[in-house]
């Protein structure tokens, strides 16, 4: 099953803009993240229609932060890049006229969904200073 890492990724590259001391290209940050600048381009563009992120063009240009570390959750990055749910799960229709496949997905999106909740009220709880702070403790060591 193929993971989703866009909230990791993203998460990474916002830490990494809060140590640089000025604007970060597409070019690099793609360089960072193994993938495409357009990528990179199109996922920033998300964040700065937000506010969590600007852009400045030019020669010395490129990306960093409009709000600080601690003014952003992880949940605000997940609502920003999410459109479906956290789990991959998905429950089945092939038979929808059978009582047992009802029964089946009834119990795991009851299960799901409280999961679900529970996981978005804890990244709700949880900044990005305190993910760069556990960084840069790294760092000392």
């Amino acid at each position: 099953m193929r993971k989703d890492s866009r909230l990791s990724r993203v998460l990474h590259v916002l830490i990494h803009l809060d140590a640089f001391e000025h604007p970060v290209t597409s070019d690099t940050l793609a360089k960072m993240l193994n993938t495409n600048p357009v990528v990179v381009r199109r996922t920033m563009a998300l964040l700065r229609d937000q506010g969590y992120v600007k852009s400045i063009k030019g020669h010395s240009g490129g990306w960093s932060l409009a709000k600080s570390l601690s003014d952003i959750t992880l949940l605000d990055i997940h609502q920003t890049l999410s459109e479906n749910s956290v789990f991959t799960i998905g429950l089945t229709d092939e038979h929808t006229a059978c009582p047992i496949e009802h029964a089946v997905n009834r119990a795991l999106k009851d299960a799901m969904d409280e999961a679900e909740s529970l996981l978005l009220k804890r990244f709700g709880e949880v900044t990005l200073s305190e993910l760069s702070i556990e960084f840069k403790a790294q760092l000392a060591t």
